[in-house]
């Protein structure tokens, strides 16, 4: 497990393009038949990669967490972006396939991931923070995210919203995740643009082409840099930073926050006139 720790907004500043990326770009989550997982001292999220082929792999315990077992003291939600897969919890299976969602609660002992076919594997992407009460493992598909479109072509922003774990979907202690599609032509995500101090957040592109790329955009919104970012990478979003991006292609992305609150809607915008 990667341990990456926090930066402030200063320290930021001073970053060349190499030391971003060490920092908050998060690469190669998906290997054959293993977990990756990437631990931030933002909020102590936890970044996960699982892909299955031809076996089932389990979730690992670190050293790192000094835990009896992963969920001891911790939730995780998980989204799926590849082929139809299962996860095992405690004994239950799930059929979990491209964009359905599986959250896990704390006191879980045993979570095991597998694929339907191994010449398509499933690739699960999950998060994972903190709990200090338990809620039971639960499951929303993608149709039943109730999904909301935002933005318009005219802006390059038209794109549907899908909400898992929120405060009127699945139930958790503090992890907030869905996912965004951007429509054809459309490329500039979470505009307008914001920052929320009370919860950090996790970027994870997926779903755009291999010859494309992302420009997130991160920083303060008067001192903003940027990251370029390739499919299936992950952006860690401090508290403190701003963020939105655009596109070569149109993508989707998955986020997920932990921190203070549940409310998806908590957040400070940073108008773009105003942005440096």
């Amino acid at each position: 497990m990667q341990v990456r720790f926090t930066e402030s907004p200063a320290e930021t500043l001073r970053l060349g393009t190499e030391e971003l990326r060490e920092r908050f770009l998060v690469q190669d989550l998906f290997q054959k038949n293993s977990i990756q997982l990437t631990y931030s001292h933002y909020d102590r999220m936890i970044i996960g990669g699982a892909m299955p082929v031809d076996k089932k792999v389990v979730l690992p315990n670190p050293a790192e967490l000094r835990a009896d077992y992963f969920l001891e003291r911790r939730e995780m939600g998980i989204i799926n972006v590849g082929g139809n897969g299962m996860i095992d919890v405690d004994g239950s299976s799930y059929e979990i396939n491209k964009m359905d969602c599986l959250y896990v609660g704390k006191g879980v002992k045993e979570v095991y991931f597998h694929s339907k076919d191994s010449n398509a594997p499933a690739l699960f992407y999950f998060l994972s923070s903190p709990a200090h009460q338990a809620y039971p493992t639960a499951v929303c598909k993608k149709e039943q995210a109730q999904p909301v479109d935002l933005g318009a072509a005219e802006t390059a922003n038209k794109r549907t919203v899908y909400k898992y774990i929120h405060l009127e979907g699945i139930k958790s202690c503090q992890l907030v995740m869905g996912l965004t599609s951007m429509h054809d032509g459309s490329v500039w995500n979470s505009v307008p643009p914001h920052t929320h101090t009370r919860r950090m957040e996790v970027y994870f592109y997926f779903d755009l082409p291999t010859e494309h790329r992302i420009f997130h955009f991160m920083g303060e919104p008067q001192s903003t840099r940027h990251l370029v970012v390739g499919n299936q990478e992950a952006i860690i979003s401090a508290p403190w930073s701003m963020h939105f991006g655009c596109g070569t292609s149109n993508y989707s992305f998955i986020w997920g926050m932990a921190g203070e609150n549940l409310v998806y809607s908590d957040m400070d915008p940073a108008p773009i006139a105003t942005l440096k």
